[in-house]
């Protein structure tokens, strides 16, 4: 499992955004979970992208093959969340993920 916390910005300051990613037995696939928007899913999509294309130059070996999924979850699942910026921590949950770093912090 990859764990990294970031911030996100609200209405009334900001707050610590949880981001976690782990690797399931399945079909290739990309599972998004936590009330993302379209711009924040894209963001993971792209992140993905990012540690599959350079993913050497970060530590990761070898990335998991079609016979899995990967899973992108942003806890707090009843508060909508959506935004460009997580992008770079979700790409860092990523990179924790596969490297094999279980926790890493990342600060904008």
């Amino acid at each position: 499992m990859g764990i990294v916390n970031g911030l996100a910005w609200t209405e009334t300051g900001g707050e610590v955004l949880h981001i976690e990613a782990l690797l399931t037995k399945g079909n290739g696939n990309l599972i998004l979970t936590g009330q993302l928007g379209d711009v924040m899913k894209e963001s993971a999509r792209a992140a993905l992208s990012l540690a599959r294309s350079d993913g050497k130059n970060y530590g990761i070996k070898e990335l998991p093959g079609a016979g899995y999924d990967i899973h992108i979850h942003v806890p707090a699942g009843a508060v909508p969340k959506d935004g460009p910026s997580a992008g770079v921590t979700m790409f860092s949950a990523l990179v924790s993920l596969f490297s094999g770093n279980r926790y890493a912090a990342m600060w904008p």
